[in-house]
């Protein structure tokens, strides 16, 4: 039996293995994202500012760039062993099918409820709420898995939970939404007529299948008006990247008991949870000079934050009510297409991915809307797992490298993360079968007129 052959389709932790800490990748950047700004007053914002917003300890963890490790609370580690640790899942039959060197991995999130790696953050941000005896938490969602994880976690520790989900995916992925409300999330198609920016969105754009950008801004103009609320948000923020950590120590612990070293790290992105939370103790390797990695982020071409955005200081929100963030952006105003990836629909990216980007730690490539799905069906006949659109740009991705090492001869070892299940994406599906699926790539004037919307910030 060859070396490669001794190695387990699936690998294991036992519950002792499971991380203790999670990991600030903050603290190994010699460039640290910078500030978030007050955009009134344009200086950074202070602790006691983002508390109106967010929990008092996610504003700690948010501000926090020189702790390299953070303990996890009792009761979140055993919230975690409900359904951590995931497998790891060496993809023995893709790599046979594809005819290719090399040695592939995935490392698969959807084995929860919500179906996907967004539970990691939720279980937490829900349990800082309850900690600070709040009443409830609002949030937005995209596809729908955030939502539903956030619903999950409310549920657990008895918090009311408000989510405002964009339009075009409340009306495709119509039991995603239900799974929310069974768990007792309140689900409001966005833009609603229930905020503010809601109403000016739906007079100024009628019929808009909605962005994430004013879902969020509905999603803080409803905490920062209810009392005992506060906004909690399933990626971007560094909190959050810093949650998701868990995915890629796990990682890192199994591939390390059987000397595996990737060479090729993959994960899709829209605002940055899974990706950022999978390559987290591996980019610490690279910035520290222990290792070093080919780490590329999948985006979809109809959303193109890094491969056409500005790296800029621009609104996190559609209704620019929410601090100014430096990231790679297309522009607050930026509405995309109605991807069926509604989880990465978003106009910006994670500060901290955005200058790991800036400074060429990582690199990034967007695919077609089309080969996605091509690449989902591919797998799901050939490893029996049906994928999220989401999670599929970076099998896309993999698959592309893994035809490249065919070609070379070379058996590189590539790690992607399956970071979420497509079994209420059907509908996606269905259009991908019938022939309906576009493949939409906005225009450079699209993109000028956005662009235009961004704030002249110069610091």
């Amino acid at each position: 039996m060859s070396k490669s052959q001794s190695i387990p389709y699936k690998i294991y932790l036992s519950e002792n293995e499971l991380p203790r800490y999670w990991y600030n990748i903050r603290a190994d950047m010699k460039e640290k994202p910078v500030p978030l700004l007050n955009p009134a007053t344009l200086q950074p914002m202070t602790a006691e500012e983002l508390s109106v917003v967010f929990c008092e300890d996610l504003v700690a963890q948010e501000l926090n760039n020189d702790d390299r490790y953070i303990e996890i609370p009792e009761e979140i580690q055993n919230f975690y062993k409900m359904y951590r640790p995931s497998p790891l899942v060496r993809a023995y039959c893709l790599e046979q099918k594809l005819g290719t060197p090399a040695h592939i991995y995935y490392k698969f999130e959807g084995n929860n409820t919500s179906g996907s790696h967004k539970l990691n953050s939720a279980v937490a941000q829900a349990y800082y709420a309850k900690k600070q005896g709040l009443k409830g938490v609002t949030t937005e969602t995209g596809a729908g898995q955030w939502g539903t994880a956030l619903s999950m976690a409310c549920s657990y520790f008895g918090l009311d939970c408000k989510v405002f989900m964009v339009k075009i995916s409340y009306e495709q992925k119509i039991f995603r939404r239900e799974v929310m409300r069974t768990y007792g999330a309140t689900v409001t198609p966005s833009p609603s007529d229930q905020t503010k920016v809601g109403r000016e969105m739906l007079e100024r754009f009628p019929g808009t299948t909605g962005s994430l950008g004013c879902a969020i801004s509905e999603a803080v103009e409803a905490a920062v008006t209810t009392p005992g609320y506060r906004y909690v948000l399933g990626s971007v923020l560094n909190q959050v990247l810093l949650h998701q950590s868990v995915i890629g120590l796990e990682c890192k612990t199994a591939l390390d008991k059987y000397r595996i070293r990737p060479d090729i790290i993959i994960g899709c992105t829209g605002g940055g949870s899974n990706f950022g939370g999978l390559i987290a103790p591996f980019v610490g390797e690279k910035l520290r000079g222990e290792a070093d990695y080919r780490i590329i982020a999948v985006e979809p071409v109809s959303c193109p934050t890094f491969t056409r955005g500005r790296f800029v200081y621009d609104f996190c929100d559609t209704g620019m009510v929410c601090p100014l963030a430096k990231m790679y952006t297309l522009g607050s105003g930026f509405i995309p297409a109605p991807d069926h990836a509604g989880g990465l629909r978003y106009h910006g990216m994670s500060t901290t991915l955005s200058q790991l980007y800036h400074d060429g730690v990582i690199e990034a490539r967007a695919v077609k809307q089309t080969s996605v799905f091509e690449a989902a069906e591919y797998f799901a006949r050939v490893e029996g797992i049906l994928p999220a659109p989401e999670s599929s740009h970076a099998i896309r991705a993999a698959i592309d490298e893994a035809i490249k090492c065919r070609e070379t001869g070379e058996a590189k070892t590539i790690l992607f993360a399956l970071s979420g299940t497509g079994y209420f994406d059907m509908t996606a599906y269905e259009k991908y079968h019938e022939g309906r699926l576009t493949d939409y790539i906005p225009t450079d004037e699209e993109l000028e007129r956005s662009f235009a919307g961004i704030p002249n910030v110069n610091l």
